[in-house]
């Protein structure tokens, strides 16, 4: 009764301390999921894709740091070439690092795309001036 006196406060109700500690606990772990576990997935699928896409003649980088050009693919290996004397090493799929060619074909295919909208849009607005 005489708390304010004493500088503590009075005891709290036991129950409302827990519900907000579980509260707390839910919502760290729905930031951890968010900013580190969805990402990350996101990810590994990204990196599976493009695995699966290696085709003969795309200009590679290893984890290790080789480039090169693919000249076979195999279930879970690829042979790149990494120079004109034609050198040839056999690496497992899991150590391609980035895939070049895929990625100009990737910005190709934006960048038409990009033209065929400016193209619509232009199509569309002459259309309708005439009307």
């Amino acid at each position: 009764m005489l708390h304010f006196l004493e500088g503590t406060t009075p005891p709290a109700d036991p129950g409302s301390g827990m519900f907000s500690t579980v509260i707390m606990l839910v919502a760290m772990v729905a930031i951890f999921y968010f900013m580190l576990i969805r990402p990350e997935k996101k990810r590994k699928k990204e990196a599976e894709t493009m695995r699966s896409n290696l085709k003969t003649g795309d200009r590679i980088t290893t984890i290790g740091g080789i480039v090169g050009t693919v000249v076979s693919i195999k279930d879970d290996k690829f042979v790149i070439e990494t120079s004109a004397d034609q050198v040839r090493i056999e690496f497992a799929k899991w150590a391609l690092s980035t895939n070049e060619s895929a990625a100009e074909r990737a910005q190709e295919e934006a960048k038409k795309a990009q033209e065929a909208k400016a193209m619509a849009k232009a199509a569309k607005k002459v259309k309708k001036d005439k009307e």
